[in-house]
């Protein structure tokens, strides 16, 4: 008998290991969908669901941010809230090299470095959120502070 293919990701592991509490949906997918179309094909509330941003500063080094779907990252609030001066979205084609996450399935967990991360403050205000889970077809839910905590995060208002 072969062995059973376990179907966590990086991230899935992380949180078990530190015994954090999760749930999580699936959905048919092959390639990049925007947030939106995963908020219909779950059924699930948009303001809970947040999207996760990778962004870098004039010296190449990496920011993470963790947003509500719906909005958008104000770069100027972001950069202050990493002391830096300025801040760019990376290129798509960069998001596997810098994170070990495809687009459409990157989360602020289990990245290949750690990187400086921030939770827009909305979540704060919310019993759960849902993120990716670590790969396209997977969201995980989880208390706000528990990301934040998995990730090493902090909350901050970042968007517009």
């Amino acid at each position: 008998m072969g062995k059973q293919k376990d179907n966590k990701t990086n991230a899935m592991r992380i949180l078990d290991n530190r015994g954090i509490s999760y749930s999580h949906y699936t959905y048919d997918c092959e390639e990049f969908v925007d947030g939106m179309q995963i908020v219909e094909k779950l059924g699930l509330d948009p303001g809970k669901v947040y999207k996760t941003l990778v962004t870098q500063n004039t010296r190449g080094e990496h920011f993470v941010f963790v947003i509500p779907v719906k909005k958008e990252l104000d770069l100027k609030k972001a950069a202050r809230t990493v002391g830096e001066k300025s801040l760019a979205m990376i290129p798509v084609k960069d998001i596997c090299k810098v994170t070990g996450y495809i687009r459409g399935g990157c989360t602020a967990i289990g990245m290949k470095k750690q990187y400086r991360t921030v939770i827009d403050s909305s979540a704060l205000a919310l019993e759960t959120m849902v993120v990716s889970g670590g790969r396209i077809g997977l969201q995980m839910e989880l208390a706000p502070n528990d990301l934040a905590g998995a990730a090493d995060a902090v909350f901050a208002e970042i968007t517009g």
